[in-house]
């Protein structure tokens, strides 16, 4: 009774709920790509992907032109088969964003139906560690942001009680990133955990030269300081500073994340569920880099991630970006600092699909 029966795919555009820049980039809009399967029993699955603001029609298209049909008479009980084989008949297409991000809307969907057979939570199906996961901010820490509006936003998510707060860097002289970094260190004194985040914009030298001058503030982590392809970059920038490296958002497969744990160049793993392809290869970077004794904090997509941060051991931290509040019923719980993971059947997100039919993009 667990054949699927159809399934359909349909993109819509969520306005961002606030500016947010970087170094190289602005988040336009979320294209947010849906898959809906169905199974013999009548049971419904749901699942998504999403874009910053282009690219989004190009999944749209490969789920419907080519994924979505396969799915037809596969048995949603076989996760990792349905996974490898919705995967392996992309070989033309893979390993890649576009590919990664079309299989993990429908893997999600694929989950969405396990946890619901099973009458569980996504947080307790994929291993069940731990209730809630602490939150460190991004909302405030934008790089269009004057020193004063980084000062105020880090000292309000300090009153809410967040451990972390994360702050863009990049800007086009080093002293400016500093003076910004010493400002809110200085406001929010040495116990707040601070993470700053240079989107994959400075060169390896650069890199070194920064993260000299940002040791003295005592940062928890430097995100994204090279290109996600330069694993050997980031290998020598990791051997020449104290701060943790982080990586993992722009990357796109599990053998990705085998090469920078493998060669030390990674000390905190971001893994987006999105697009790595899935909850299926989600938690296999995530194991993996257990067995490295390095910690996970996913990338954005707070809703489903904490479910997953809170399954693993090595679960963190999660990204408070609040992104789908005006598609859903209910809102991330938020407690002293804390999300709490939802406990309904499913990935744990309770769509307003009214209000995401007003938003579908033809």
């Amino acid at each position: 009774m667990s054949i699927i029966t159809s399934a359909e795919v349909f993109l819509i555009d969520i306005p961002v709920e606030t500016v947010r820049t970087d170094s190289v980039q602005a988040f336009l809009k979320q294209e947010t790509i849906f898959v809906r399967i169905t199974t013999a029993d009548g049971n419904t699955g749901v699942g998504y992907s999403y874009t910053i603001g282009t690219g989004g029609t190009a999944v749209l298209a490969l789920l419907r032109d080519y994924l979505v049909p396969k799915l037809t008479g596969m048995d949603s009980q076989y996760v990792e088969k349905v996974w490898s084989d919705i995967y392996n008949s992309t070989r033309a297409t893979a390993t890649g964003a576009i590919t990664s991000l079309a299989v993990a809307a429908i893997d999600t969907a694929i989950w969405d139906l396990k946890c619901k057979r099973a009458n569980q939570s996504l947080a307790i199906a994929a291993g069940g560690f731990r209730d809630r996961v602490p939150l460190y901010d991004t909302e405030g820490g934008w790089l269009h942001l004057t020193t004063d509006e980084l000062v105020k936003g880090a000292a309000q998510s300090q009153k809410r009680g967040w451990p972390g707060v994360k702050l863009k860097v990049g800007k086009p002289n080093l002293h400016e990133d500093v003076e910004r970094l010493s400002a809110v260190r200085q406001t929010v004194g040495p116990k707040m955990h601070i993470m700053v985040d240079a989107n994959t914009s400075l060169t390896v030298a650069e890199a070194k030269r920064r993260a000299k001058a940002f040791e003295p503030l005592d940062l928890f982590w430097f995100e994204e300081p090279l290109p996600a392809d330069d694993v050997v970059g980031h290998a020598t920038l990791a051997k020449s500073t104290s701060i943790p490296v982080a990586v993992g958002e722009t990357m796109y497969s599990v053998m990705q994340f085998q090469q920078y744990l493998h060669q030390q160049a990674a000390g905190i793993i971001q893994v987006d569920v999105a697009r790595i392809g899935g909850i299926t290869p989600w938690l296999k970077v995530a194991h993996l880099a257990e067995s490295y004794n390095v910690k996970v904090c996913p990338h954005f997509l707070m809703e489903i991630h904490v479910s997953l941060a809170a399954a693993v051991p090595n679960g963190l931290y999660v990204e408070h970006i609040p992104q789908l509040r005006g598609i859903t019923h209910t809102e991330l719980k938020i407690e002293n600092g804390f999300a709490l993971v939802p406990t309904t059947p499913g990935i744990g997100i309770d769509w307003n699909f009214d209000a995401i039919d007003k938003l579908r993009v033809s």
